[in-house]
């Protein structure tokens, strides 16, 4: 009888992980690797290899693989996406900076706000105008969108973000400015936030489209190294991915707006709760995450977690709602934050603790790895403190250098 596979993979700051369920034995086999931060697929290649010691053949006996990852969350949080720039209707480049207006804690005296991902000499107001009713009050000028996009090759611009007003009413002008773009500038990434978030408030949705934009590349360029790397290898059914709401996708639509996959990997540990939470009888539980780079929470109430429309990337003071960057797709309704087990430890301004956002990764990775990495992280204090067996770790896969843990918390922490 032929062998029947399902695999599912998250690719997360640190670490890949592997489920692979044999569906005619009902058994399940669980693998682990490094996650190549320069190339993610190798990891995903590298772990099916692992697989496939047990399970010859494996590439041609899987019926599907589920993909679901935090790479795109952590490009954002950490700011290593593409260099973006910003088009808009002429007055209103500066939508991403100013925010609603409004201080989220009127009475706090440090209160921060989040650096837009475009930058201010990047963000090009265009004279048109399209009313809320969709009728066009000023044309586009396709001169003055040539003379932007020289600029914008100029500048060695790697994606872009289109948002005029009342796009979501009249599409028309969006659609014309990537053509005459695309003209110039042909293999430039561009995204439309009629095609991101077609509906009324302009914040938001500039915010979710640069967010788009910033990650388009990166994302494309993996899912096909993912998706052609499979085939190579003898894997011809479906690839799906995880989405921010819990559903999947194929590779092309979630290339086509990746800004829906931001939560991806959260969504996919949020589903796993409430499965398990049906199993146990449990209906209300809380569903807690914890990766390499982030660690993320939902509340699951009734048997069913709670879902909302907008959320916030990135918050940047004490995880208070609105010190964050705007999101406007439906994904369930997490709360993140920068402390995941790579995730940096150091002292902030005011001499006090702070860990993370940013993150050691897989590599150089915590100083316990011994792969090159010198700053404390969570997974070296976990270590000292006793919670982690050195000798065991990774199931004896991966053996973790206590001192050398010990020396990065009292050289940058202690002292």
């Amino acid at each position: 009888m032929k062998k029947i596979f399902r695999l599912g993979i998250d690719i997360g700051g640190t670490f890949t992980d592997f489920t692979l369920y044999d569906e005619l034995n009902k058994k399940i086999k669980i693998e682990k690797v490094l996650t190549n931060s320069i190339a993610p697929e190798k990891g995903v290649f590298d772990g099916i290899e692992k697989l496939s010691v047990n399970t010859p053949h494996l590439y041609e006996h899987l019926t599907e693989i589920i993909h679901a990852t935090t790479l795109i969350t952590n490009v954002i949080l950490e700011r290593k996406g593409d260099k973006t720039a910003f088009l808009t209707t002429a007055g209103f480049k500066d939508i991403l900076e100013m925010r609603r207006e409004v201080r989220y804690d009127i009475y706090d005296m440090f209160i921060k706000f989040p650096k837009p991902l475009v930058s201010r000499e990047l963000r090009f107001g265009i004279e048109e105008r399209v009313l809320s009713s969709g009728r066009i009050l000023k044309p586009l000028v396709k001169s003055e969108i040539e003379k932007v996009a020289f600029n914008l090759k100029k500048n060695g611009i790697k994606a872009l973000a289109v948002g005029y007003l009342h796009s979501y009413k009249n599409n028309k002008h969006e659609i014309e400015t990537r053509k005459i773009i695309k003209q110039i500038f042909p293999n430039l990434p561009i995204s439309l936030s009629h095609e991101v978030v077609a509906e009324a408030k302009e914040y938001e949705r500039f915010s979710t489209t640069t967010i788009d934009a910033y990650v388009k590349s990166i994302a494309e360029k993996y899912l096909d190294k993912l998706i052609t790397g499979l085939q190579e290898k003898g894997f011809d059914k479906k690839l799906y991915v995880m989405l921010s709401n819990g559903g999947t996708s194929t590779v092309d639509t979630a290339k086509k707006v990746p800004i829906q996959m931001v939560e991806s990997g959260p969504a996919a540990g949020v589903e796993a709760a409430c499965f398990f939470g049906k199993l146990l009888d449990r209906k209300n539980l809380l569903s807690f995450d914890m990766g390499g780079t982030t660690a993320k929470l939902c509340i699951i109430e009734n048997g069913t977690a709670s879902k909302a429309k907008n959320f916030e990337v990135d918050r940047m003071h004490r995880f208070k709602s609105g010190s964050g960057i705007p999101v406007t797709i439906p994904v369930y309704d997490l709360l993140e934050i920068g402390a995941g087990g790579g995730s940096i430890a150091k002292l902030n301004d005011l001499n006090l603790f702070q860990v993370g956002p940013e993150s050691s990764s897989s590599y150089p990775g915590p100083a316990c790895y011994a792969l090159g990495g010198k700053l404390p992280t969570v997974t070296d204090s976990d270590l000292v403190l006793g919670y982690i067996d050195p000798d065991n770790f990774l199931g004896g896969d991966m053996t973790l250098m206590k001192e050398n843990a010990e020396k990065a918390i009292k050289e940058y922490i202690a002292k």
